[in-house]
């Protein structure tokens, strides 16, 4: 490890970082493949960016995998990324247990094919006494939704809406036992929050590489951690310094 990715020299190392994935498709065109093969090699680059999170000490990583909206992709590449994502639970679940990381998933598993939701309740189930890091995988998720499905909850509990505050509302919703985001990633240059975590990220810091997700490697996660230890961070504050 050179010695700027050494964490010791890291300003700060954020507990949680969220990641947008974007650019499997740009960066598939680019290299005259189909779209599919880019969000194959976009799935490949977790592990190592699972791998450098472990050595970076971060203790929550979230990945942004598919949305509520990209049912409305054509039926092809949507039935394709079930397919690949069922791959990667096949092959990656037994080998995050080993490690020691904890796989949360976010977002709704009605709509996947029945064999892919048993693949993750099954990883669920498995990594779920793991304490090392937390990978929180958003599939089938939208922020909007989320927010939406923890009011329905709360009207089925007849919540005293007088007792209605920010931590109640964060305890309704998929994340609840999760820190907000420290910082969010949304690769490919990108600058728009795309529906994630809509409620979780009102004071996070936001960084936007151009490089394409699969091209997004532990060099460049160094850089976004240093980007982010130079932030001020004030949450609607004042630097008292």
């Amino acid at each position: 490890m050179r010695p700027e990715e050494n964490v010791q020299n890291f300003a700060r190392v954020p507990q949680h970082i969220a990641i947008i994935m974007d650019g499997n498709g740009r960066w598939a065109k680019a290299r005259g493949l189909p779209r599919l093969a880019g969000h194959r090699a976009g799935t490949d680059n977790l592990r190592d960016i699972i791998k450098a999170g472990v050595d970076f000490g971060i203790q929550n990583l979230t990945f942004y995998a598919f949305s509520t909206e990209n049912w409305s992709r054509p039926k092809s590449e949507v039935q394709g990324l079930m397919k690949i994502m069922a791959d990667v639970f096949d092959r990656e679940a037994a080998e995050l247990h080993k490690e020691g990381a904890r796989l949360i998933h976010i977002g709704h598993l009605d709509g996947l094919p029945p064999v892919l939701q048993d693949k993750v309740r099954n990883a669920v189930e498995m990594t779920s006494g793991n304490k090392r890091i937390n990978i929180v995988l958003a599939f089938n998720y939208g922020g909007r939704d989320e927010i939406i499905h923890a009011i329905k909850r709360m009207l089925r509990d007849n919540v005293d809406p007088e007792k209605v505050d920010q931590d109640l509302v964060s305890e309704y919703m998929f994340t609840a036992g999760i820190p907000d985001p420290d910082l969010v990633i949304r690769t490919s240059g990108e600058q728009r929050t795309s529906n994630f975590l809509t409620w979780q990220t009102v004071y996070s810091e936001w960084y936007f590489p151009k490089v394409y997700w699969p091209d997004f490697n532990k060099e460049e996660l160094v850089k976004a951690i240093v980007e982010f230890g130079n932030r001020d961070r004030r949450f609607g504050g004042l630097n008292q310094t």
